[in-house]
């Protein structure tokens, strides 16, 4: 299954240059860095970046990230996928921008 991790442009650069990462402030502060699938992405961009731009989507195979990646219930109930260990660059499968629209965040197709 494909998972979805939502970056600001600086932390997606901090990332590239390091080739690995905890996450982003909220992750560092939760002790796991929160994904989402994708049909929680939109509810994610909703709550957490809503008039945010500069965003980067990151597409992950969750079956690559071991038993590190934890389905804990979260925001409504749902389950959502938390890694406890750093997210590796080797890991990201693609990574494009997310456009603030004035419909919201265009992320493009979602697989």
């Amino acid at each position: 299954m494909i998972i979805y991790k939502i970056f600001r442009q600086s932390e997606w650069d901090a990332f590239k240059v390091d080739r690995s990462t905890p996450g982003a402030p909220i992750d560092l502060q939760d002790g796991y860095i929160h994904f989402s699938t994708r049909d929680q992405v939109a509810g994610t961009l909703a709550k957490h970046f809503a008039a945010e731009n500069d965003l980067v989507l990151l597409a992950i195979d969750s079956a690559r990230l071991g038993p590190k990646l934890i389905w804990e219930e979260a925001r409504g109930g749902d389950l959502f996928p938390h890694l406890y260990r750093a997210l590796r660059m080797d890991e990201v499968l693609w990574s494009r921008s997310i456009e603030l629209t004035s419909q919201g965040h265009a992320t493009g197709p979602l697989e």
